[in-house]
């Protein structure tokens, strides 16, 4: 596998790191990022927006392309600055594109699939959706499949209700009848796995099989510390920022049963408990990912 992210985060690492590719390229808008990348072993390319001769050649040569960048108003910061190159990439066989549960927006709690109704209530998710329908006809014209990968809310070492809580950044904030859904970093690694080893145009919802109330995972995780919780604030007292406000505004349980049963998909953590647990107990949990 000759793999080029495009836009080299959290998620690509920890795929980057089970794969373990023959060759990996890596954007990033940091050049303090771009230092670590090479310590990965990854070819790093400092992008702000110009066209890059390097990831030209780069895109030309891979096999499988990976894209994390987040969209804008203007659309995927990608798309268009590299789809000449990818037309001409004889030997790519995938795209992935991860995006995000958000682009459900509320279903006032019920559970979604991947055929439910997307109404987003953000314009972070309106540019999620713009891009997921961009990357998959650019697919389409140029023949390649194109994996959507929605993902739900991220955790893993470095980044979890664990790191929160020694930090003292953790807040208790309760909502009736509100649950998030989220995902393990290694599991997006393992599904994007399975994705790559039958690839076709597809959407998948990347989510655990537990959606839960908030302030049950930042209790279990205060349990596994041996520390209190921080004390409940209700949510109309919470003085949440606007964006955290719009998390809280969508509620529904995301569905992960088409991974399983199309790609054969077994999470390591099926919940945040496994999840969590597991982090605390191998002493990862604020291990810098």
């Amino acid at each position: 596998m000759r793999l080029v992210a495009l836009g080299f985060g959290y998620s690509a690492k920890a795929f980057m790191r089970r794969v373990r590719p023959k060759s990996v390229v890596g954007t990033t808008r940091s050049a303090e990022k771009a230092d670590d990348l090479h310590q990965w072993g990854v070819r790093s390319i400092l992008m702000h927006g110009e066209p890059s001769a390097t990831l030209a050649e780069a895109l030309r040569e891979a096999t499988h392309v990976l894209v994390s960048a987040a969209p804008g108003e203007r659309g995927d910061p990608f798309l268009h600055q590299v789809e000449r190159d990818l037309a001409h990439a004889e030997q790519l066989e995938w795209i992935g594109y991860l995006s995000t549960v958000g682009v459900y927006g509320d279903h006032q709690g019920a559970e979604v699939d991947e055929r439910a109704q997307c109404m987003p209530m953000s314009d972070r998710g309106v540019w999620r959706l713009g891009a997921e329908e961009a990357w998959s006809a650019l697919g389409r014209r140029i023949g390649v499949p194109v994996g959507i990968f929605r993902l739900a809310g991220i955790y893993g070492p470095g980044r979890n209700k664990l790191v929160s809580l020694a930090e003292g950044r953790a807040r208790r904030v309760i909502k009736k009848g509100q649950v998030f859904n989220r995902i393990h970093v290694d599991d997006i690694a393992a599904t994007l796995e399975a994705a790559v080893a039958r690839p076709q145009h597809r959407i998948y919802n990347v989510a655990d099989d537990l959606p839960a109330p908030p302030e049950d995972v930042l209790t279990y995780a205060a349990e596994l510390m041996g520390v209190d919780p921080p004390p409940a604030v209700p949510f109309d007292d919470a003085a949440l920022s606007p964006m955290a406000r719009t998390f809280y505004g969508e509620v529904k349980r995301v569905s992960n049963r088409r991974i399983r049963t199309e790609l054969g998909v077994r999470l390591a953590n099926p919940t945040y408990r496994e999840g969590l647990r597991g982090l605390w107990e191998s002493g990862r949990w604020n291990e810098r990912f």
